[in-house]
């Protein structure tokens, strides 16, 4: 018997920001998106699911695909279109095809949050060796906030640069943890912390 699908993320962004936007265009290996369209993140176990379900997506919809990846052991897709309809439509049809509702996806949970300040220059060459966007710069304050499951780390980010003028330093949204790096003054670090917690903690879910 097929195993059932677990929804474990299900993350629509309405708008994506500038930083964000760029980010994502470093790492994606499909449709490049831009600043100011709308995105949709879907994460899904069995991973393998993650083929179909992007099949109906775009076929139903203009939305165009991003990212469809599948590890270990979950698959995650993005779509994105400067038409948020489109969006939400392939997300939709994402969801009749998996005979799910978007309250089944899971709750975002933070797992741990660190608040790094005045950055010791070794260790600012360090990171900025993993990073896949900005630089981190010696004195600064770092952010680095942890979440499962893992994609919903991409609302997080694109939720705290709308708050915070801050850098993306980077992000990773696949695997079992999503994780940001975001740098800046202390007080826009804070603040980026207070807007991506918040984001997190009002998306519902089982």
């Amino acid at each position: 018997m097929a195993e059932a699908v677990q929804l474990r993320v299900y993350s629509y962004l309405d708008r994506m920001q500038p930083q964000f936007a760029a980010y994502v265009g470093t790492i994606t290996q499909g449709d490049l998106p831009i600043e100011g369209m709308a995105a949709l993140y879907v994460e899904i176990a069995p991973g393998n699911e993650v083929f179909r379900v992007v099949d109906v997506a775009v076929k139903a919809t203009e939305a165009k695909p991003g990212a469809q990846i599948v590890e270990r052991e979950f698959g995650m897709l993005e779509v994105h279109s400067l038409s948020q309809a489109a969006v939400l439509e392939a997300g939709r049809v994402i969801l009749k095809e998996l005979n799910l509702k978007e309250k089944d996806r899971k709750k975002p949970e933070v797992v741990s949050i660190q608040v790094i300040t005045n950055v010791d220059p070794y260790q600012a060459q360090l990171l900025n060796r993993f990073r896949r966007a900005g630089m981190l710069v010696a004195g600064e304050t770092l952010l680095v906030l942890e979440c499962a499951p893992a994609a919903y780390i991409n609302y997080a980010t694109n939720e705290a640069e709308k708050a915070a003028n801050i850098k993306i330093v980077h992000v990773s949204s696949v695997g079992r943890f999503g994780r940001m790096w975001l740098s800046g003054t202390e007080a826009e670090a804070l603040t980026a912390k207070r807007a991506a917690v918040e984001a997190l903690e009002s998306l519902e879910g089982v």
